[in-house]
C-alpha cells in the first residue's frame, strides 16, 4: 500500500503542470447535456460542461471519470465561467475531481492512523485555518510533501480531515493542484480532489462541497 501512496506523491508534482496544459489546450463545452456513468456499482448522472475530457462524456459503463468546477460556485463550463477555465494563470478559481472505484478501504482520513502518523517526522506546526502542518520522513516517498491535519468529525465524517500538499517557494508558484485529498462517496467510490494551496484557508468549505456536489449526482 505504501508503493501505491507513495506513487500519488508524482502525481501532486505533476498534476498542476499537467492541468494547465489540458485547459489551455481546450476541448471544453457548454453543453449541460446529461450523461449516465456507471462506474461498479454506482451510477453518476452528470452534465458534459463537468466532465474535462470529451472520450468521458457519454452514457455507460466507465472506470472513472473526471471533473472540474468553479471554486466556490461549483460550477460547469459555460458563457458566463469561460473566463474561469481558460485563464491557466489563475489557480484557486478551479477544483479538479476524480472519481473512480475504490481500491482500498480506508480514505485519506482513515489512513491518518494506520500509515500517515508513522510517517510524520518533527514537531508539527500551526498552519493555516485551525489545520496542523507535518513533515514528512525524507525516505518516506513524501519527503517534499507537507500533511496537514484538521479536528476530528469535520465535514460531517468520522476521523481527522488530512489533505497532503506540495508548497510552492512563493505564493505565485502555486499551481491549480498543489494540494490532494481522497473521500470515499455513495456505494463504492473514492474522490481524489486537487485544488491549490492558496485555498487551504478555505479547507472545511472545499470539502463539504465536494462531498455535497459527488452526493447530488448520485442516482439512487
Amino acid at each position: 500500500m505504501l508503493g501505491l501512496l507513495a506513487g500519488l506523491t508524482v502525481a501532486i508534482c505533476v498534476g498542476g503542470e499537467r492541468i494547465g496544459t489540458t485547459l489551455a489546450l481546450g476541448g471544453n463545452t457548454t453543453s449541460t447535456d446529461d450523461n449516465n456513468i456507471v462506474i461498479g456499482t454506482d451510477h453518476l448522472r452528470l452534465p458534459s460542461n463537468h466532465i474535462r475530457f470529451a472520450e468521458q462524456r457519454q452514457t455507460g459503463a466507465a472506470e472513472r471519470v473526471d471533473i472540474y468546477a468553479t471554486w466556490p460556485e461549483m460550477q460547469g463550463y459555460s458563457d458566463e465561467t469561460r473566463n474561469r477555465f481558460n485563464d491557466v494563470t489563475r489557480t484557486d478559481g478551479l477544483l479538479f475531481l476524480q472519481i473512480s472505484q475504490s481500491t482500498m478501504s480506508r480514505d485519506m482520513s482513515g489512513r491518518i492512523g494506520p500509515i500517515y502518523r508513522h510517517l510524520f517526522e518533527g514537531n508539527p506546526s500551526v498552519g493555516p485555518a485551525g489545520l496542523t502542518a507535518h513533515r514528512m520522513k525524507a525516505g518516506s516517498g513524501y519527503g517534499a510533501e507537507i500533511f496537514f491535519t484538521g479536528p476530528s468529525g469535520t465535514a460531517g465524517t468520522a476521523g481527522d480531515y488530512g489533505v497532503r500538499c506540495i508548497l510552492p517557494e512563493r505564493a505565485e508558484l502555486a499551481t491549480s493542484a498543489d494540494c490532494q485529498r481522497d473521500v470515499h462517496a455513495g456505494q463504492d467510490l473514492v474522490v481524489l480532489y486537487r485544488f491549490s494551496s492558496q485555498l487551504l484557508p478555505q479547507w472545511r468549505a472545499i470539502d463539504e462541497a465536494v462531498l455535497r456536489f459527488v452526493e447530488a449526482k448520485l442516482v439512487r
